[in-house]
Order: C-alpha cells, then sequence, then structure tokens
C-alpha cells in the first residue's frame, strides 16, 4: 500500500466517511450503540467537514481523525481535542492511524493551539499504545466510567504540549 496522502474533508466525502465510521463500529472504542438505519448524516453543525482529517490512498478513503475545541469558551481556546478517529480494517497495521495521528498534531499547531487532548476507553490497548507513542500521556482516569458489554470500563485522559 501506498503512503496515503492527508488531507481536510469535504462534503463530497460524507458518505465514505459514514460507511467506515459504521464498518469500524466496536465496542473497544465506542460507547454509544451500533448505529442502526435510518441513520444520522456524518456532517452536522457540530461535526463539520474542515473538522476532518482523511486518509486516503488511490483514491479510496482509508480512515479520518476528527479536530475539534472541547469546550466554546474563550478560556480554553487554545486546546484542541481528537474527537473521533477510525481506520479501516485493510489499512490497520500499516501506518495509516500514526500518519493521522501525526497529521493532527501538525494542524493543530497549525491552527495555534498550544494542547491536544484525546479521551480512550481503558481497555482499547492499540490506540493507548499509538497515542502513548506519539507523546500523549496519561492525565487522568474516570475509573468505570462506562458500562460496555456488561463491563465497567476507565475513561482515559490523555493530552501532549504543542
Amino acid at each position: 500500500m501506498p503512503e496515503p496522502s492527508i488531507r481536510i474533508a469535504r462534503a463530497a466525502d460524507e458518505d465514505e466517511l459514514a460507511v467506515l465510521d459504521r464498518a469500524t463500529w466496536s465496542t473497544l472504542h465506542a460507547v454509544a450503540p451500533r448505529p442502526e438505519p435510518p441513520y444520522r448524516p456524518f456532517f452536522d453543525e457540530r461535526h463539520r467537514p474542515e473538522d476532518f482529517l482523511v486518509a486516503e490512498s488511490g483514491g479510496r478513503v482509508l480512515g479520518y481523525i476528527r479536530l475539534t475545541h472541547p469546550t466554546p469558551l474563550p478560556s480554553n481556546a487554545h486546546v484542541l481535542a481528537i474527537q473521533g478517529f477510525a481506520v479501516a480494517d485493510e489499512a490497520r497495521g500499516r501506518g495509516v492511524g500514526r500518519a493521522l495521528v501525526r497529521a493532527a498534531v501538525a494542524e493543530a499547531r497549525r491552527r495555534g493551539a498550544r494542547r491536544l487532548t484525546l479521551r480512550v476507553l481503558g481497555h482499547n490497548t492499540p490506540a493507548r499504545s499509538l497515542y502513548a507513542s506519539e507523546g500523549f500521556a496519561v492525565e487522568g482516569v474516570l475509573p468505570g466510567e462506562f458500562l460496555i458489554d456488561g463491563r465497567y470500563v476507565d475513561d482515559v485522559c490523555m493530552g501532549r504540549g504543542l
């Protein structure tokens, strides 16, 4: 697989991103129930195309990562958060996720952020390992924050300076 290119999403990506999002749904990372028809739009007033970085190769979307402000407060405007991240099954283990995380760090810097944060489920070892290897540190844990498949799962808050 050639190195993916990463770009800001376009409105025309909506259908492909929605299909990817549903295909990658898993209790490893999702706290909401599995999406069922009728599906909500992928893009809306809170999830705008310009909030997403898209990895593609050969004209096919392989993954996305979403950057947004964690709050609307001016006192928090220097912080961006990763709130959404998916990589197509066939692209996993090939550096696509790492490329997206690195692109998110670069984009956050470009937008003037001083910090980048995220939340990840405690049992999501692959994602936690990726984030740690890219400079994110655990900054807090909300024990048993979610009940998923009959198990209480920690919500792990991670962040890094930019």
